[in-house]
């Protein structure tokens, strides 16, 4: 039985916002407590409040702002020798660092925070940051490597009925059989997720369930119901100013429109993903946006020198950013365009052992 999700980076005076509260009403009741919290002179309840600040300023893309609150988060719960509350600090940097294409410094930040919250006995702030490691190595494309830590956190999620975790593990393992060709097996579990989340009155969760769903769907040439899927979880996103959430279903709808060979309406799509996740500065969203914008212009009859020319920078971006198939993706996208690669991007040395 799993209860109602519940939102624990909302701490201190802020323990009453809700999973599903607006980004901008956690900002502004952040910024308000934490004022308090800064004139009553307790490093502690400062900590606490800043966390929230942060997450808020990350999810809606203000990551200048989001990097300065962790950090003054994490200050003051050092100065209050509150190691739960370092850890939080620690879990925002290090999905801050993530967010932005920084993985090695995310791996480092977030496993010094899982380690925090075991010395300091928080058992969920060091769930969420083993969760975060999970998530950044499946990002990276390292499947091998953090399946098992995802099942792992799966079992114990379901064990403590955590419905927000759970939710959270079923998406990730599907994303792996989903990028590993075990498309029955992730759309099954997508579904799982996105019920679980609705039961438990977690609209974000459930945003990002719906998103994966639509995927699979998709590559199964059912576009229509794919875009319904995604214009579903689009209000959820724009309800609560989940400005990274929006960009990736933005980047997603594109990709069913390019499967359904719909080229120019692609096309408008991406450029409209890419802006987003520029103005939030996420360079993985932008590289990603950048190859399907590629593919759709080449479809468009774009000249194959300059197709060729983007999937070699794309190449090198994704490369420096560390996400270990970023090679397989360029290869792909040589392959299906029928582009020549430039500066031998597909010879045997540059190949990802």
């Amino acid at each position: 039985m799993h209860s109602k999700a519940l939102a624990p980076e909302y701490q201190g005076a802020l323990t009453k916002m809700s999973v599903n509260s607006s980004l901008t009403d956690v900002l502004a009741e952040g910024v308000r407590h934490l004022r308090k919290a800064e004139l009553s002179g307790s490093p502690q309840e400062v900590a606490r409040c800043g966390l929230a600040v942060a997450e808020a300023h990350r999810r809606l893309g203000n990551v200048v702002e989001a990097d300065r609150a962790w950090k003054a988060s994490y200050r003051s719960a050092r100065s209050a020798g509150d190691l739960g509350a370092m850890a939080w600090a620690l879990w925002s940097g290090g999905t801050l660092a993530r967010q932005r294409g920084e993985l090695r410094l995310a791996f480092r930040l977030l496993g010094l925070a899982a380690d925090m919250g075991k010395r300091g006995g928080d058992v969920v702030a060091r769930g969420y940051s083993l969760a975060g490691l999970a998530e950044t190595g499946r990002i990276q494309g390292d499947y091998r490597t953090v399946a098992a830590l995802h099942e792992q956190l799966l079992a114990e999620a379901r064990a403590r009925g955590e419905a927000r975790h759970t939710v959270w593990a079923l998406e990730g393992i599907a994303q792996i059989h989903r990028n590993t060709g075990s498309l029955d097996t992730a759309l099954a579990m997508f579904e799982e997720a996105a019920e679980l989340a609705g039961n438990a009155d977690d609209r974000r969760g459930r945003a990002w369930a719906l998103r994966g769903m639509a995927d699979i769907i998709s590559l199964r040439d059912d576009p229509e119901r794919a875009l319904a899927l995604l214009a579903e979880a689009e209000l959820t996103c724009r309800e609560m100013n989940l400005s990274s959430a929006l960009a990736y279903n933005h980047k997603m709808r594109a990709n069913v429109l390019f499967r359904a060979r719909r080229y120019e309406e692609a096309r408008a799509m991406y450029e409209e993903a890419l802006a987003e996740f520029g103005a939030m500065t996420e360079p993985r969203g932008q590289a990603l946006a950048r190859l399907g914008l590629v593919k759709s212009l080449a479809r468009l009859g774009r000249d194959r020198s300059e197709t060729a020319a983007d999937l070699h920078e794309l190449r090198r971006t994704l490369d420096r950013i560390g996400l270990l198939n970023a090679r397989d993706m360029v290869d792909k996208a040589y392959a299906e365009l029928g582009v020549a690669p430039v500066d031998g991007d597909t010879d045997g040395k540059s190949r990802r052992r």
